[in-house]
């Protein structure tokens, strides 16, 4: 905010004063920034800093899943179902790679569940996959209640969120098989206690796989995809 503002070009020769909103969409040009569908830009009135907003929402747009979905579409046959609120942002970045990918939007569900998953897979012929990711709606609270048939639970949470994030949201852990703790490019400038974080995912559960990447620098992605199995 103001404070922001006051102190920020202190420190950086060049300051960006915007917020990108993920997850929605407007039907028509707003006044503060437009894009059809996926993501809004909120920027200045005249739309000038698009260009910009635009690079750094791919950038932050970077996931698990994607880069995943990137690395093993050629040896697997693969389908992808994407769980989320509203649209099909994750679905749409998956498909780049030629990963079937299926949208399931739950509205004000805050989960997937079982119903949702069968829905997808009474219409399909299983035989035709090697793999199938299920990409449940982005918290860390409400998919702790379902339990969806998978062999694998997996948990992705990044230093952006803090070190206290695990320790808040205990749940999902003692249920996952693998922890992954991403963004790990960025650890350097905001000083997250990644150690506390893997300490926390362990005393836990002492049987989770924990593992850190940075999807945007591919680091370690071959390594988590030889933890899979893959």
């Amino acid at each position: 905010g103001i404070i922001n503002q006051e102190i920020l070009p202190k420190y950086f020769s060049k300051v960006l004063y915007a917020v990108i909103v993920f997850s929605a969409w407007r039907d028509n040009p707003g006044v503060f920034g437009y894009r059809s569908k996926g993501i809004i830009f909120l920027g200045t009135v005249d739309n000038i800093l698009q260009p910009i907003m635009e690079k750094i929402s791919k950038i932050m747009s970077l996931g698990i899943s994607t880069k995943i979905s990137e690395k093993i579409s050629s040896k697997y046959k693969t389908l992808v179902i994407c769980g989320d609120i509203t649209t099909r942002v994750d679905a749409d970045r998956i498909e780049e790679h030629n990963v079937e990918t299926v949208q399931i939007n739950t509205g004000r569900e805050c989960a997937l569940n079982a119903y949702h998953i069968n829905q997808i897979i009474k219409n399909k012929d299983l035989t035709n996959y090697d793999v199938i990711f299920i990409e449940n709606v982005g918290n860390l609270i409400c998919p702790s209640e379902f339990t969806l048939g998978t062999d694998k639970r997996i948990i992705v949470v990044s230093i952006t969120e803090g070190e206290w994030v695990i320790e808040k949201h205990p749940m999902l852990f003692k249920m996952s098989d693998i922890a992954i703790i991403n963004k790990i490019d960025l650890l350097e400038r905001l000083g997250t206690d990644i150690d506390k974080m893997i300490s926390d995912a362990k005393n836990y559960n002492p049987k989770i796989e924990v593992i850190t990447t940075s999807a945007k620098t591919g680091e370690n992605i071959n390594k988590l995809i030889e933890m899979l199995g893959l």
